[in-house]
């Protein structure tokens, strides 16, 4: 039963890798080396205590390291102390257009099934890609169907102060 919640700010209990996956850090694990939570992985040698990663985003693309497990715990559960013992991995074969501010990638696709909802997210999501050639951008209005147009959010009175 145990293994069964959804607890927020716990990975879910299984974790299925296999070699060449991508993965995400949920933890920050070693600021002077930089494995900040967000950082994108791909798995390239997996044991029971640790998992080698190839780091794939941000200032130390390339670079091998090892992730170990580590004891978790929720961030609000007063209820009830749980702690596990995992992976800070999550499979990430998408992200979030704020988990992917700071990183530098080679392809990106923007999925905007709506129009982005906060001033500046396109911006960001836009400026991920190290070369034009490597963005797709798929848009939809508001049936659903692919269009070539959409909002951008930008509130004047934030740039009038700058």
């Amino acid at each position: 039963m145990l293994h069964s919640l959804k607890i927020l700010g716990l990975p879910n209990h299984s974790l299925e890798l296999k070699i060449g996956a991508p993965v995400i850090l949920l933890r920050n694990l070693n600021q002077s080396i930089r494995l900040y939570n967000g950082i994108g992985l791909v798995v390239t040698k997996m044991g029971d205590r640790v998992v080698r990663v190839k780091v794939i985003s941000r200032s130390k693309v390339g670079e091998m390291v090892l992730i170990p497990r580590i004891d978790l715990t929720p961030y609000n559960f007063s209820d009830l102390q749980i702690r596990r013992r995992q992976f800070p991995l999550k499979l990430a074969f998408a992200m979030t257009i704020n988990k992917s501010q700071g990183q530098t990638l080679n392809e990106v696709g923007v999925y905007l099934p709506r129009p982005v909802f906060s001033h500046g997210q396109l911006y960001v999501a836009l400026l991920r890609i190290s070369s034009s050639s490597g963005l797709k951008v798929l848009t939809c209005n508001q049936r659903g169907i692919p269009t070539d147009v959409t909002k951008n959010v930008v509130y004047e009175d934030v740039l009038c102060q700058l």
